[in-house]
């Protein structure tokens, strides 16, 4: 269990079911412990009904400076995303930041059809993960669609950037301070880099619009059923920027399944310039997170860095 969960008892979990529900029973509680952010739960009622819990922390200890108000950005984004696509994502229920029936901000939302693919990878065989692969591009690029004024995290109303550029230098620029503030060896001089990202700064001129990003879609964030998607979950870090910027792009992940779905055959190299600093900014964010969140291992900042490590040299 990470510092940022806020449990609960079963009893609140009803009182909070209630108040949202009251035409059902007492439900079945189930807590979701994939994720390392916010606690989940799953409540199934005598009629079939399911729903999910989701509660977000109270304080602000466990949280790096770029995760400002997750919860408002994920409610924000799968509206945006229900009303300008055709992608699915969860229907919220209710949304509750009164702090009358629990000290964090929490919401029932639908609970998605399928499985969680991160679950069932292993079984799948090649054909079916080459087609989930270029269905993500096709999701990637319908989030195209959604487009915004300004770049920034849909969380944070106080920091947004008229240019991408200013976007990443402010992402990345944070992530280098909080590994400061816990003594995180990156291995590269926080000098280094920012003066290399203001070199490059030219490959961020091509992008003049923001599109919604969802930045975590990884496998454990989607949702499958018959060998395709059926739902995107966790859009609490959600931004406004570029699609390359989501994590199905990065160095460890790319294949030619999601281009082809996205509609692009090969990269630029102006691309290939932005992606990199794409790359750069997840795997130092994967580096420091766990030093606030108090993971009990440190594999994943060894993994992480061997990544950063791997891109920089190339």
């Amino acid at each position: 269990m990470t510092v940022t969960k806020c449990l609960q008892t079963k009893e609140n979990i009803i009182r909070m079911a209630k108040a949202t529900f009251p035409e059902k029973g007492i439900p079945q509680i189930e807590e979701l412990t994939e994720g390392m952010c916010n606690v989940a739960y799953k409540l199934t009622y005598e009629d079939g009904f399911r729903t999910i819990l989701k509660i977000a922390s109270p304080i602000k200890e466990g949280f790096m400076t770029n995760e400002c108000h997750l919860m408002d950005a994920e409610v924000k984004a799968m509206q945006l995303v229900g009303k300008y696509t055709d992608i699915k994502v969860p229907e919220v229920y209710t949304y509750d930041t009164t702090k009358l029936l629990c000290q964090g901000d929490y919401f029932f939302m639908e609970c998605m059809e399928g499985e969680n693919w991160i679950t069932v990878y292993d079984s799948l065989g090649e054909e079916v993960l080459a087609g989930l692969r270029k269905e993500v591009g096709k999701v990637q690029k319908k989030l195209t669609l959604v487009s915004g004024e300004k770049f920034g995290m849909l969380g944070d109303t106080e920091h947004t950037f008229d240019t991408l550029y200013e976007f990443i230098h402010y992402l990345i620029s944070n992530v280098l301070q909080d590994a400061e503030r816990k003594n995180v060896e990156i291995g590269i001089s926080k000098e280094v880099m920012l003066e290399r990202l203001a070199k490059d700064r030219e490959y961020f001129d091509a992008v003049k619009t923001p599109t919604l990003v969802h930045w975590d879609m990884w496998e454990g964030n989607i949702f499958i059923k018959g060998g395709a998607i059926t739902g995107i979950i966790d859009w609490e870090r959600a931004m406004w920027g570029e699609s390359f910027m989501d994590e199905p792009f990065r160095h460890h992940k790319r294949n030619p399944q999601l281009l082809e779905g996205f509609g692009v055959s090969e990269l630029s190299g102006e691309e290939l310039g932005r992606i990199f600093w794409y790359d750069v900014l997840l795997y130092l964010t994967m580096m420091t997170e766990g030093f606030y969140r108090e993971y009990e291992d440190d594999g994943l900042y060894h993994w992480s860095k061997s990544l950063l490590e791997e891109v920089w040299k190339k």
